[in-house]
């Protein structure tokens, strides 16, 4: 079911960076790559599952057919619940227990390999230190009320316009001493913003966006927005909130 070379990771690094692998994966079939993920998830089908892998690489699929199988199992029949609730609550609902299966792909690992107290403490807070995938996708891993407020500063409305000036553009300009001295406390305010897709802290050489609906902010790579395409969207919806409009009354 897994494409690639198999991988078994042996050592605590290497179990943390198979974590983040997956963890990439299944973050980018609910964010960026929602509307794939919506349509795959027929509730026609089979009990189906959804499965990160460690190259960051995502897949929904029937589970294993061998007993027991080589690695724990993602919760199973995620398709069936897709159209009876909000879409934003079965993407939450998935998150969770995507993040649940990841904890147990991730010491499954240790117990094979023998981790001991140490390396199993080792290991849980290297990924206690990134948020879960039910924060990146609710948005509760952003700490945006100061970053919108520090962007209403600089203007009276709330145009992406003026929000990408802020987090893109300034980066380019020229400054005197005064203006140096605005962007690094801007920088500062905004250091501790996650993206909303792969949950990547922000830098100021990055262009980002921001859902006028949730508030979150993305990096513009992840969510498929160039600077120049962005200059012609006068409300941004992020592909989260762009597949609410699937959900049945």
């Amino acid at each position: 079911m897994e494409g690639g070379t198999p991988f078994n990771p042996r050592t605590v690094e290497e179990v943390f960076r198979d974590f983040k692998g997956r963890r990439a994966g299944m973050i980018k079939a609910l964010t960026s790559d929602v509307d794939e993920f919506f349509s795959q998830c027929d509730p026609e089908k089979e009990n189906l599952c959804l499965y990160g892998f460690p190259n960051e690489q995502w897949e929904v699929n029937l589970p294993a057919e061998e007993v027991p199988p080589e690695l724990p199992e993602p919760a199973l029949g995620i398709n069936f619940a897709r159209d009876g609730m909000q879409s934003k609550d079965w993407l939450s609902l998935v998150a969770v227990h995507s993040d649940a299966w990841l904890l147990a792909v991730a010491f499954y690992f240790g117990a094979r390999f023998g981790f001991d107290k140490v390396d199993r403490k080792r290991l849980f807070n290297m990924i206690n230190d990134l948020p879960t995938i039910y924060e990146v996708v609710t948005g509760a891993a952003k700490k945006q009320p100061k970053e919108k407020l520090s962007v209403s500063n600089h203007s009276s409305t709330k145009s992406k316009s003026n929000s990408k000036g802020a987090k893109y553009t300034k980066v380019a300009q020229s400054k005197d001493d005064d203006e140096e001295g605005l962007e690094e406390e801007e920088e500062d305010e905004h250091g501790d913003t996650l993206c909303g897709a792969c949950g990547e802290n922000y830098a100021s050489d990055e262009f980002w966006i921001c859902c006028d609906l949730c508030e979150r902010w993305f990096h513009g790579k992840c969510v498929k927005i160039t600077p120049a395409k962005a200059e012609h969207i006068k409300q941004y919806k992020c592909p989260s909130c762009s597949s609410n409009k699937r959900v049945r009354p």
